[in-house]
């Protein structure tokens, strides 16, 4: 059996997981030891009948000896012999009070604030987990095993190939897999879905649409969606719908597009399966998981093809006959033994195609302006990896579920956190705060030896420069942006619905031409 992980990607995808959630966690304080035993004696007997986690290493489970204001001495549990005894050995060793800077109390008069003793924090008989002090021989820093979960997934985007799959902190403490069997709230992570619906039913990227208040009648009440900030900024591109992840302009979208449209396109990519007719759905408000997301995800970046997510390449019986295979594309003249002036191997792919592939580039080249200028900006996702990087952020009502999708032309990632129970995770937590770190940290080293290779153009698109604020060709001295657009559905040269000036601030005229052309724009209001 042949699986499809990478090694490598595999220990960078835990170690990233994990030390995002540490980071997360340690910001909500430290909530106390693990257990309490008395230390007196032979402690280390003691301290051996405390289940430890096995897979947290370099974490170590220790036991507090002596707590002063100024460092603790700790031992730590013994190593079991082959034979099922235990090791004899004592090891100890010093937790400075650096080590314990970040462990603000959730109890007591110090609840929420910075020690300034070792024994505000700790106390003998304490059972913790420790991990030794970078650069300091000897010493630990104070760990905690963190409440809040997730999961990450990689993804080669034109096989479905998994090449690596972290479903939690630590499968000691929990065998659940919350990259495929957490079924939670996408959020805005799913609106690509609905964007490139629009742009496949007649919508560009500098199609105008209103962001402003909107009341829609559901037959039980009156449900009013809302922006994340809390702010509207009229007519709007859309572009920077995505950009800026815009709920109201969204909603519009699905209304004028049809909510069994959208449940079309979600059922193609394979995120659900019969998505439920109600608008609050194009925010992401359905449950899937983090697989199905990814995979999704892949689709738009390979071009539109239909892939499958797989863990298993291959599998041969005793005398390797193959009897499966997860990649099913034909290659005719690859099994030739020599060379006899015959035309080259050609790979013939008969996979279903799933959206137009000028439409994929479309929605890709919005995503980017994600990363660039967007929600997902605040990460310094392109600045730290230093190649082309698109993604959408996601962020559920409340707070209670954070999300990152994100690729490049030959990878995609995508990362999920929130608690096992939904909650309410943090104020102001988002997508773009907790989880395109957890992304960035990761590309960041899965491509450094990759070459900055652009998303792939397909053929028949156009790139125009427009201005990013219109949507309209640039004008000179204006802010200038790179759009694509399908044969046809460039935008006139002076016209926007939003307004254009020339350099010196003077409106610029509407020639008769362009206002038949795009008057009907105001309709999308």
């Amino acid at each position: 059996m042949r699986t499809t992980l990478d090694p490598k990607l595999q220990v960078l995808a835990r170690k990233q997981l994990i030390d995002g959630l540490v980071r997360f966690d340690e910001t909500q304080g430290y909530r106390g030891a693990v257990t309490k035993l008395e230390p007196a004696g032979e402690w280390g007997s003691k301290l051996a009948e405390v289940k430890a986690f096995s897979d947290v290493a370099p974490w170590r489970l220790a036991v507090v000896l002596e707590a002063t204001d100024q460092s603790a001495r700790i031992g730590f549990q013994p190593a079991r012999e082959p034979g099922g005894g235990l090791s004899k050995e004592r090891e100890t060793g010093i937790l400075t009070l650096e080590g314990v800077k970040w462990a603000k109390p959730t109890w007591g008069a110090m609840k929420g604030k910075v020690p300034v003793k070792v024994s505000q924090v700790l106390e003998t008989g304490d059972v913790i987990y420790v991990e030794p002090l970078a650069g300091k021989d000897g010493q630990f820093k104070l760990r905690q095993i963190p409440e809040i979960s997730g999961a990450i997934v990689a993804m080669d985007p034109q096989t479905g190939r998994v090449l690596a799959m972290v479903g939690g902190f630590s499968y000691d403490q929990s065998q659940f897999n919350r990259a495929t069997q957490a079924l939670r709230q996408p959020g805005s992570s799913f609106k690509p879905l609905v964007y490139a619906a629009a742009l496949d039913n007649g919508y560009t990227p500098s199609t105008v649409v209103l962001d402003a208040p909107l009341e829609v009648d559901t037959g039980n009440g009156t449900w009013k969606p809302e922006n994340y900030e809390g702010k509207f900024y009229g007519p709007s591109t859309l572009r920077f719908g995505i950009e800026r992840s815009r709920n109201v302009m969204t909603v519009r979208l699905a209304q004028d597009l049809g909510m069994p449209l959208i449940g079309e396109y979600s059922r193609r990519f394979g995120i659900y399966e019969n998505l439920p007719p109600y608008l609050s759905f194009s925010l992401g408000a359905g449950e899937t998981t983090l697989m199905r997301m990814v995979g999704a995800y892949a689709m738009l970046d390979n071009g539109g093809k239909k892939v499958t997510p797989s863990l298993i390449d291959r599998i041969q019986d005793r005398y390797g006959h193959t009897i499966y295979k997860h990649d099913q594309r034909e290659c005719r003249g690859c099994s030739a033994t020599k060379w006899e002036s015959q035309p080259e191997p050609a790979i013939i792919d008969r996979r279903e195609r799933v959206i137009d592939p000028m439409t994929a580039y479309q929605i890709t080249s919005m995503m980017e302006g994600v990363v660039l200028r967007g929600t997902g900006a605040a990460a310094g996702i392109q600045k730290e990896v230093g190649k082309p990087i698109a993604g959408k952020t996601g962020t559920t009502n409340d707070e209670k579920d954070v999300w990152f999708v994100g690729f490049s032309p030959d990878l995609v990632v995508g990362v999920f956190m929130g608690y096992d129970k939904p909650r309410h995770i943090a104020d102001r937590a988002s997508g773009g705060s907790l989880a395109a770190p957890i992304f960035r940290d990761f590309m960041k080293v899965a491509l450094a030896d990759k070459p900055a290779v652009p998303f792939r153009v397909p053929a028949g698109i156009k790139l125009i420069r427009v201005d990013p604020r219109t949507g309209m060709r640039a004008v000179p001295g204006s802010a200038q942006i790179l759009e694509a657009f399908k044969p046809g559905t460039a935008p006139p040269d002076y016209y926007s619905a939003i307004g254009v000036t020339d350099p010196d601030g003077r409106p610029v005229s509407v020639s008769p031409e362009a206002e038949r052309v795009v008057g009907g724009a105001r309709g999308l209001y």
